[in-house]
């Protein structure tokens, strides 16, 4: 078990600062010794890395090439995230603003402001080569970290219809990217961004990790991190590159159990807050600061030890290269806004000066981190007098009104089909009963419904999604969840009628509302499902753009549908979603050299993983002549997608065309067992009719 880490929270406090603007830096002086600028900058960034959990803080997991860093690098004890999801705590490290000054509150939704200067654009500026190279979706380039990178490599497995499950890719083969870019740009001074997603739940690590850790997936998810390093850390630390600061740290921990949190983003507690936070470079020597330190430091660290003058003025933060002249003037705010977006829940924001933490909630929080780490004894109510002179430095009007602001199209959208335009999200008054505290079980049952969903227990998944909307009836992702255990139970007419109810109950959710109007289009009311798409779709939404596209598609308007698709794929290179929409259009249009050539940019972009491009690319095969490449498409779609029933079809009769006998009765039978009648009652006598006519031979057709 790790070494329990502080936690903490607290309520809306009153007393707050008019303005409380961001702390100023607390004035610092140059540690011992010199520090000469270093030819090339490294930051390394390990999703979800707990403070407490590396060998070299005492924890649990094997980790020896972080603990090499630390045991010739400066370990610093006392830092900490500003949010506890991937985005806006990777937008603090790379523009040195707090999320309330660079805008990004949660993980999707947001984007970074263009005019917002960030490590990237200040070094590209200096002559450096910048390369990032990330593992997950929420680091996607949609939303606006890749400024300033000449390669930014966010290559994931998207778009494949996993649901609750984030795209994203193995450490190994982001450093296998990243070494290679590095080797190949020796010649000029480097900015290199690597992120590593492993330690994110759900936890499995491969061998030998997992036998290591034995009972700790956790632990042996970190392991293999730090081994997935190994390529890109371990050539420093024998000397063979140029001089370099390398800087290695998370961007939030993970709950594990504490304080009632499995994984992150409710609270903030130290388990989730706190955050590793190591500076090597060759010959710099070892040492553990206990001062504080946080995201916003890492940029005019950065700077610093590059050497490069003109980074943005007047940042919260300091170059962690020199000392502060007094540690206890530095004050760190924090905050947690999912539960408050996402779910109308009390907005929970915090801050940390002198050892001592406020958590702004309505049941408040005040703890003493060094004489309780574990952040087990509230103090608020007996030091009153403490608690207020910490709420006067919380940020005045810091708190975002709603998460993307409501576009008066989707208000009107939804109007026209009569649901009402308001709904959950951020509200002016919240009182104990909103405090997430309070609603630490209904995020348990969140917990238990995905991971009911994903075992496939969807049975009781749905009954845990009814549970959910009968607690949180306001609550978009209780509905959502609902639908999409019944959805995968082929329930779709019930599906539909929990999302109709939920808009008209006045329940706002972008996927929710998704989802019901690709669902309006599935029952025929097409042009329902376009007003409602219309509504939501912005310029850089690609889901709901894709979203429309198909619709418009599916509904018969290919020149809209191509216009929509083209705009999402111009949003987002990397979307393969939008690709394999344009492949259904060009079917559509009979345009087969088009359909494959979407279909096949679809299934690049997405490593290979969209059962449906291949499936386009099977029917665009076929129409193009190449009957062995159609049926080979089809057996890798149905391999992604076994109870796609589409697929068995095609491959039945055409295989039968073919000649192929085995493999036409095979997939005929998988068919004629398990096609749902409702769907399939004229496909259903045909294909038992070629069961019987299999050994006589026949013809068959292709969707």
């Amino acid at each position: 078990m790790l070494a329990a880490l502080g936690c903490g929270r607290a309520p809306e406090v009153e007393a707050r600062g008019a303005a409380a603007p961001a702390a100023r830096p607390a004035a610092s002086t140059a540690r011992s010794g010199s520090f000469e600028p270093v030819r090339d900058v490294v930051l390394v960034t390990i999703d979800t890395l707990r403070a407490d959990a590396p060998g070299f803080a005492g924890g649990g997991a094997s980790t020896p090439r972080l603990d090499r860093l630390a045991a010739d690098g400066w370990t610093f004890t006392g830092a900490h995230a500003h949010a506890v999801t991937t985005l806006p705590s990777h937008a603090s490290m790379l523009t040195g603003r707090l999320p309330f000054e660079h805008g990004v509150r949660t993980n999707g939704g947001y984007t970074l402001r263009e005019e917002l200067p960030t490590a990237a654009t200040v070094l590209a500026g200096a002559g450096f080569a910048t390369g990032a190279f990330v593992a997950a979706f929420p680091l996607d380039s949609r939303f606006g970290l890749d400024r300033g990178f000449d390669v930014y490599d966010d290559r994931t497995a998207r778009g494949q219809g996993a649901e609750f499950a984030l795209p994203e890719r193995r450490g190994d083969e982001v450093v296998a990217a990243a070494r290679a870019w590095w080797q190949a740009n020796a010649a000029r001074r480097r900015f290199l961004w690597v992120h590593l997603f492993d330690p994110h739940a759900p936890y499995a690590p491969p061998e030998p990790f997992a036998s290591a850790h034995p009972g700790q997936p956790y632990l042996g998810e970190v392991a293999a991190a730090d081994s997935f390093l190994a390529p890109l850390l371990e050539p420093h630390l024998a000397g063979a590159e140029p001089p370099a600061l390398v800087v290695v740290t998370s961007d939030h921990g993970e709950g594990l159990g504490e304080h009632g949190e499995l994984t992150h983003g409710l609270f903030a507690y130290e388990s989730t807050l706190a955050v590793p936070l190591l500076l090597w470079r060759r010959g710099l020597g070892a040492a553990r600061l206990d001062e504080p330190a946080s995201h916003v430091d890492l940029l005019p660290t950065l700077l610093a030890a590059a050497g490069v003058d003109g980074g943005p003025a007047e940042l919260p933060g300091r170059s962690l290269l020199e000392a502060p002249e007094d540690a206890g003037e530095i004050v760190t705010h924090f905050e947690a806004l999912d539960a408050y977006l996402e779910r109308g829940w009390a907005p929970l924001q915090g801050v940390i000066q002198g050892g001592s933490k406020l958590i702004a909630l309505p049941i408040p929080e005040l703890y003493d981190l060094e004489a309780d780490p574990r952040e087990l004894d509230n103090r608020y109510g007996r030091e009153r007098r403490a608690a207020a002179a910490l709420a006067a430095r919380l940020p005045a009007d810091a708190l975002p009104s709603e998460r993307p602001p409501l576009p008066a199209e989707e208000v009107a959208a939804l109007r026209s089909l009569g649901y009402s335009a308001g709904g959950e999200g951020p509200g002016n008054a919240f009182g104990p009963e909103d405090d997430p505290k309070r609603l630490v079980e209904i995020d348990r049952l969140m917990h238990r419904f995905i991971d009911l969903y994903q075992r496939r227990e969807l049975v009781e998944a749905t009954e845990v999604g009814r549970e959910l909307v009968r607690r949180q009836p306001r609550m978009g992702a209780a509905h959502y969840h609902l639908a999409q255990a019944l959805l995968e139970r082929g329930e779709r007419a019930e599906a539909l009628a929990v999302l109709e109810r939920a808009a008209a109950r006045g329940v706002r959710h972008r996927p929710l509302q998704r989802q019901l109007a690709l669902l309006l289009a599935e029952a025929g009311r097409s042009a329902e499902a376009v007003r409602l798409l219309e509504g939501l779709a912005s310029p850089r939404d690609v889901d709901t753009l894709d979203a429309l596209g198909l619709v418009l598609a599916e509904s018969g308007q290919p020149a809209r549908a191509r216009e929509v698709l083209l705009r999402a794929a111009a949003a987002d290179a990397g979307d393969p979603v939008s690709r394999q929409h344009l492949a259904l259009v060009a079917l559509h249009a009979r345009q087969w050299d088009e359909a494959r050539r979407r279909a096949e940019e679809a299934l690049e972009l997405a490593g290979g993983s969209l059962p449906q491009a291949w499936n386009y690319l099977g029917v665009a095969r076929r129409r193009l002549g190449d009957v062995s490449g159609a049926l080979a498409a089809w057996e890798r779609a149905s391999q992604l997608a076994p109870r796609d029933f589409d697929l068995l079809y095609n491959i039945a009769f055409t295989a039968a065309e073919a000649g192929e006998v085995e493999r036409a009765r095979a997939a005929a039978r998988a068919f004629v067992a398990g096609a749902p009648p409702e769907r399939y009652a004229a496909d259903l006598p045909k294909t038992r009719e070629l069961l019987r006519r299999l050994e006589q031979g026949t013809a068959g057709s292709s969707r």
